[in-house]
């Protein structure tokens, strides 16, 4: 069996290319509009609140946390917690990742059937993403004992693992690309930005989905890899 080193390595190049560049772009977003003010003078956290409570998510709470674009929305508890900037700033980049994150708190409360499969499979993910890789190696170091079909059954069994990965990653972009959609509705009915700054969040969703795409392009490229080292075994 080829080792992880393999020529197939080079299907991830443009993968990686990519996540760069949208890497970069979400930063270079993020960075310009974190400095733009929005008219209406709300901050990410007074900008959530308005969007949850307008669609009558009162009992989502909202909290800070440390980190740069830590932004996240928390389904077991109903919690909302915001990077301090994003929290504190009355930018165009804070309200937009506010409404992105109570985009997903909407989805929650309404059963948006793509966010409940994804929230139900993150434990299996989480186990098969760590075992994945430590399954195809140890695959591999059984196959060059001359072990063949055994090893052949392990590098099969991490296959599978990283193809829950996979699933996961192709459930995650369409729940994303949903909030964002929903933030950018949200921002404009509750008036939270004006019509000549929406632009403004537009590109900072966007920037933030191509990481999701990048990610997506990664994990299905590395399984093709996996699958053309384990046909030329």
């Amino acid at each position: 069996m080829f080792g992880m080193f393999d020529p197939t390595i080079i299907l991830l190049i443009p993968a990686i290319l990519f996540t760069l560049y949208a890497q970069g772009k979400v930063n270079r977003a993020y960075r310009k509009f974190s400095q733009v003010p929005n008219r209406t003078h709300m901050t990410g956290a007074q900008a959530a609140r308005r969007v949850l409570d307008a669609n009558g998510l009162q009992n989502v709470r909202i909290e800070m946390v440390g980190g740069t674009l830590s932004d996240h929305y928390d389904p077991r508890d109903r919690v909302m917690r915001l990077s301090a900037q994003v929290y504190n700033d009355a930018t165009i980049a804070s309200v937009s990742i506010a409404a992105h994150e109570s985009g997903h708190a909407i989805q929650h409360g309404g059963g948006y059937a793509l966010l409940t499969i994804r929230n139900a499979i993150v434990p299996v993910v989480n186990v098969a993403s760590n075992l994945s890789w430590f399954l195809l190696i140890i695959g591999i170091v059984i196959s060059g004992t001359g072990r063949i079909a055994t090893g052949n059954l392990v590098f099969d069994i991490g296959i599978l693992f990283f193809a829950a990965v996979v699933v996961f990653h192709l459930v995650t972009l369409p729940v994303e690309l949903n909030a964002s959609s929903r933030a950018i509705q949200q921002l404009q009915t509750l008036g939270i930005v004006g019509t000549d700054e929406i632009a403004g969040s537009k590109k900072v969703l966007s920037a933030a989905a191509m990481t999701y795409v990048a990610a997506l392009a990664t994990a299905v490229l590395n399984l093709i890899r996996l699958l053309l080292i384990r046909e030329r075994d």
